[in-house]
């Protein structure tokens, strides 16, 4: 069919695997895709299109960290900058 995206197994069980490492472990898409070695962009792609497909019910506890994650990002770089700067400062 024209213009309808056709999921393999493979593919599925791909996004599973990764929403279900996501869920267990409250994981950014940055985390997952370098434990994977994959791009973000290909895990993003992975967690919200496919999995939207292939487990609707996992979608949709995946969605729910990637929203808690995207709340807190802001504090996370600011720890992250605060410390390396303090790196810096302590040679």
């Amino acid at each position: 069919q024209r213009g309808v995206a056709v999921l393999t197994e493979s593919m599925e069980e791909r996004a599973r695997e990764l929403g279900r490492y996501i869920v267990e472990n409250g994981s950014t898409v940055r985390a997952v895709a370098q434990k994977f070695g994959l791009s973000k962009s290909s895990v993003h792609k992975d967690v919200t299109s496919r999995l939207y497909w292939a487990d609707r019910a996992l979608y949709e506890q995946v969605r729910t960290v990637l929203e808690e994650n995207k709340r807190e990002r802001h504090l996370r770089g600011g720890a992250a900058t605060r410390e390396k700067y303090r790196k810096i400062h302590e040679r």
